[in-house]
């Protein structure tokens, strides 16, 4: 080994899973579950993020999860301090709910975490194969370290995946916590249609269509999207497909870049910096 490994390494739970590409599809899923939190999506109408940048704005979901796991330590301590000095100025009050909406506020910022979580692993166990209860909660463990670096307090988090998972189905399914709000709204709408950028649009539908109907079922009630037996059989033919074709995939097509690059780093060029490769 001749680069740095970063935090986790290429034996890590994190690696294993975050490489794959079909776990990008988990970062629109993600989005539209942060959206339904009403604090949430107060601190990204504070920044109007959304309507300046929404692409921007949706890899940004990502390129943090990317660069602690697969960046130098220096890198991923680089990434998570830009993100905690931009969350220091989201904050006040909610014009929705009149709640106090803060973006270092420990619940918010597990809220992130935790949905970002709950969709890689479900992308990985559809499209890759079964996890099993030791290895998600490896997982879990480990990227409790990439929680600790946006300041997310490890000690009260729930110390194992499916307690995560609980926690998020309790609050989800309790009375007003997730509303449709004007942010909501404009996720939904930049999942459905975009924009996006050139090379992704091709295959933005599919990935739109996967982010919508693989929610869980309360936010799918949230946003409106109606489940027919025949979105149900499209979504399940998809998801085998991926999983059938994987194994005949090159590294190119099946791997994310910063994995490549990371492996790249570790094993023939040491100076090779993830900010340079850094575009998803």
């Amino acid at each position: 080994m001749y680069g740095d490994p970063g935090y986790f390494g290429p034996e890590s739970m994190m690696w294993k899973v975050n490489k794959e590409i079909t776990v990008l599809f988990g970062g629109a899923r993600a989005l539209l579950m942060h959206a339904a939190h009403p604090l949430i999506a107060a601190g990204a109408r504070q920044t109007s993020f959304y309507q300046r940048d929404p692409w921007k704005r949706l890899i940004r979901t990502l390129s943090l999860q990317n660069s602690v796991t697969f960046g130098t330590i220096k890198e991923a301590d680089e990434s998570a301090n830009r993100i905690n000095k931009l969350h220091e100025v989201i904050k006040g009050k909610d014009k929705v709910t009149g709640d106090i909406y803060d973006a270092l506020d420990h619940d918010q910022l597990l809220w992130v975490h935790a949905c970002l979580q709950l969709s890689s692993l479900y992308f990985y166990e559809k499209t890759v194969k079964k996890l099993t209860d030791e290895e998600k909660d490896q997982y879990h463990r480990e990227n409790m370290l990439a929680a600790k670096l946006v300041l997310i307090d490890k000690d009260k988090m729930p110390q194992t995946h499916n307690a995560l998972k609980q926690w998020v189905i309790e609050f989800s399914q309790k009375g007003n916590n997730l509303l449709i709000t004007d942010v909501a709204e404009d996720v939904k709408n930049i999942i459905a249609t975009g924009p996006v950028p050139p090379h992704i649009r091709p295959i933005w539908p599919f990935i739109s269509f996967m982010a919508f109907h693989t929610l869980p079922l309360e936010f799918r009630n949230l946003y409106g999207i109606k489940q027919k037996k025949w979105h149900k059989k499209v979504l399940s033919f998809n998801l085998a497909l991926l999983r059938t074709t994987r194994p005949f995939l090159p590294p190119f097509f099946r791997l994310i870049p910063p994995a490549r690059w990371a492996k790249q780093r570790i094993t023939k060029n040491p100076n090779l910096q993830f900010r340079e490769k850094s575009k998803i």
